[in-house]
């Protein structure tokens, strides 16, 4: 394995850990806001404002780490290099 698919992996693994932190904050974060919610007020539902806004942060963050072939990703980018650069 050459050095740069050494750093690359590592990379990878940051990010992939990364995203597996903020989902378990995400997670028990939500866990206690939704507890707190239905004790204290149970009529209304306020919980559910933190949990799609912060949602979308996880989507997002999930489709960086795992979203590789995606529309103007990574390989994209790449390609688009190539392809600058033939010219």
């Amino acid at each position: 394995m050459s050095n740069l698919q050494y750093e690359k992996a590592t990379k990878y693994v940051h990010s992939l850990k990364g995203f597996y932190i903020h989902l378990l904050v995400y997670v028990t974060v939500n866990i206690g806001l939704i507890g707190i919610n239905l004790i204290f007020s149970s009529d209304y539902k306020w919980f559910t404002y933190p949990l799609f806004g912060w949602g979308i942060g996880i989507i997002a963050h999930g489709l960086s780490v795992f979203g590789k072939g995606l529309f103007l990703g990574k390989d994209w980018e790449e390609k688009q290099i190539e392809k600058y650069m033939r010219k």
